[in-house]
């Protein structure tokens, strides 16, 4: 069994808590910028103060409504100011938050209320409200349902002006780094939702090693464009860590503008999941080729690569570095300045990354760091660092944490991010919990200086009609790598050799279909069987292939005519793929599969 920890680097006080740090930035910084709200297509700022006012006086809204001390209060809304705003007032009026995504539906959103027995939830529209309404009547603990939208907010902070101050003083005095803060609902890519019960100090350790890993969270002027969705661990992290360590955060819901957003926000760090890595990459290189500037991006991005991998090996060469420095300004400055033109560092969560995307990025300026870890670790079990990392890994054990793989090959995590069990439901607890270590249900490798390398995920393994073991996520992240490939899926349980299903990127179609000199507006499906289309795909198999063993190998594949989204219940709300739900409702084109 290998094992491996770090030295503790810090201590979360037995007495600390989420809301000291809105108490603290009000009286050290009060003209302190704190967040930047997007109104009307303008960035308006948000003091400290200011902040800490109106988390006051909506905290003392939510006491006079009857929201007590360890209540739990749900909320359910896109990425956006109100959302932070509404978690840090339920923390000091001593609730514990409930995040719901706004993509769920009316029964996901009734479980995960009535199991956690909340007694009010903040929505973020009519349509919410709604949706709650529809299933109001299997919900006794509910209360009061706060539109966001309509005003509620207001109403609430108004109501609660003759609750004292002294009140919500009491109530964070009870607060401790024990105290639950928030109940997460895992998203559920199998069964029914299960609730991580996250600590105060839970979340106070990742906000404290934040910096260590992103430095530029703590430096001066430090900013962050928040667009993962809130209901989610990873977002909420970033979220925890700006308040924290005093950078300005910004909120945007809507990834179809988050390239303007991000030019007018200008971040300094980014955070984001590997798919909107992948996009950006795709994206540029399609435009450039479209643009009949294919050759040099080609070129731009071999050199990045290579500029890239000779860090690790004692420096670029001068011919390398000049190279290097004629396409920063060609290409790579161009690329920064999409992403706002100040980021040089991004966090990389929720699936690995790859090890190519992962040097193209460091390549033109901006390093990717990536981490690993689940709701129930609170986010990083593993973290990589400016000068702690390795390209293709996900870092080391965090400080005071301990990472070891058992003799399956699974990931087990031990440390003070790791959660204290699941909500109502000891028996999921005493599962995954097994003599203090966190059993992740993650397959993995640690090398000999600690680094975690990823492999695949326990539930997901394929063993063919041959017995042979598959993990699909090597082929899979490869194949998405293609720019025209927006989600894939192997295939092969029990099957005598393994297939795969892809699927196209709308985004990506019209931009090839010009370079090839045919029509923008050809509909997908007379796309997925087109000979050039199939070529491309083909070809994105054999890379694939090319990491594998023979026996491991795509032999055939089916390319569908639709995409698998959030909304058509494919993906989960972090863009991962819910392989049960593809696996029934494309079970007839995995049979074609194996038809011929």
């Amino acid at each position: 069994m290998q094992e491996y920890s770090t030295p503790t680097a810090f201590e979360i006080p037995a007495s600390a808590a989420l809301t000291d740090a809105v108490t603290d930035n009000a009286g050290d910084t009060p003209e302190q910028v704190a967040f930047s709200r997007n109104v009307d297509g303008r960035w308006m700022p948000v003091t400290s103060r200011e902040f800490a006012a109106q988390v006051s006086a909506l905290a003392r809204g939510m006491v006079a409504a009857g929201v007590r001390a360890g209540d739990r209060v749900g909320i359910m809304s896109r990425t956006r100011y109100e959302w932070t705003l509404a978690d840090y007032a339920v923390w000091t009026a001593g609730g514990v938050s409930v995040p719901i995504y706004e993509t769920s539906s009316a029964e996901q959103a009734q479980w995960i209320l009535s199991d956690s027995g909340a007694v009010a939830v903040v929505v973020e529209n009519a349509a919410h409200r709604s949706m709650i309404g529809s299933v109001r009547d299997r919900l006794p603990d509910l209360r009061d349902v706060w539109d966001i939208e309509a005003g509620d907010l207001d109403t609430v902070a108004a109501a609660g002006a003759e609750v004292p101050v002294e009140e919500l003083a009491g109530r964070r005095s009870t607060l401790t780094a024990d105290t639950l803060a928030t109940i997460i609902y895992t998203s559920g890519t199998t069964g029914r939702p299960k609730g991580c019960e996250l600590t105060h100090g839970n979340l106070l350790y990742v906000a404290e090693l934040a910096p260590q890993v992103i430095p530029a969270m703590a430096a001066k002027d430090a900013s962050s464009l928040l667009f993962l969705p809130l209901a989610h661990v990873f977002a909420r992290i970033i979220q925890i860590g700006c308040v924290q360590n005093g950078a300005r955060l910004g909120h945007t819901p809507d990834l179809a503008s988050l390239l303007a957003d991000l030019g007018t926000f200008q971040p300094t760090f980014l955070v984001a999941v590997p798919r909107v890595f992948e996009k950006v990459y795709n994206g540029a290189r399609q435009k450039a080729h479209a643009g009949g500037k294919g050759g040099i991006f080609d070129r731009a991005e071999r050199v990045a690569v290579a500029w890239s991998k000779a860090q690790d090996s004692g420096g670029a060469g001068l011919g390398l570095n000049l190279q290097h420095k004629l396409f920063d300004t060609l290409v790579y400055g161009k690329l920064r300045a999409a992403m706002g033109g100040k980021v040089e560092y991004a966090l990389s969560g929720g699936a690995p990354l790859g090890e190519r995307l992962g040097h193209f990025f460091r390549g033109i300026g901006v390093t990717i760091l990536e981490g690993y870890g689940l709701t129930e670790t609170t986010g990083p079990s593993t973290v990589s660092g400016p000068d702690a990392m390795k390209v293709g890994t996900v870092g080391r054990p965090a400080p005071g944490s301990a990472v070891r793989i058992a003799e399956h090959g699974e990931i087990q995590v031990r440390g003070p991010q790791v959660f204290r069990g699941y909500w109502n439901n000891p028996e999921a607890t005493a599962e995954t919990m097994r003599d203090g270590w966190f059993a992740t249900g993650d397959l993995g490798v640690i090398d000999d200086e600690g680094y975690v390398t990823i492999t695949g995920r326990i539930k997901e393994i394929i063993v063919t009609s041959g017995g042979k073991n598959v993990s699909p996520a090597v082929l899979e992240d490869k194949i998405r790598a293609h720019p025209l490939v927006s989600q894939c899926i192997v295939v092969g349980d029990n099957r005598p050799f393994i297939g795969c299903l892809v699927t196209l990127d709308a985004e990506a179609l019209p931009g090839w279909l010009e370079t090839k000199g045919r029509a923008t507006d050809t509909p997908m499906a007379q796309l997925v069987d087109d000979p050039e289309v199939v070529a491309e795909i083909q070809a994105a198999v054999d890379r694939a292939n090319e990491q594998v063993s023979k026996a491991e190998s795509i032999k055939s594949f089916a390319i569908l005519p639709v995409e698998w989204t959030v909304e058509g219940g494919q993906l989960t709300p972090s863009l991962k793929l819910k392989r049960s739900v593809v696996m029934k409702e494309f079970a007839g084109e995995v049979e074609k599969i194996y038809a011929h």
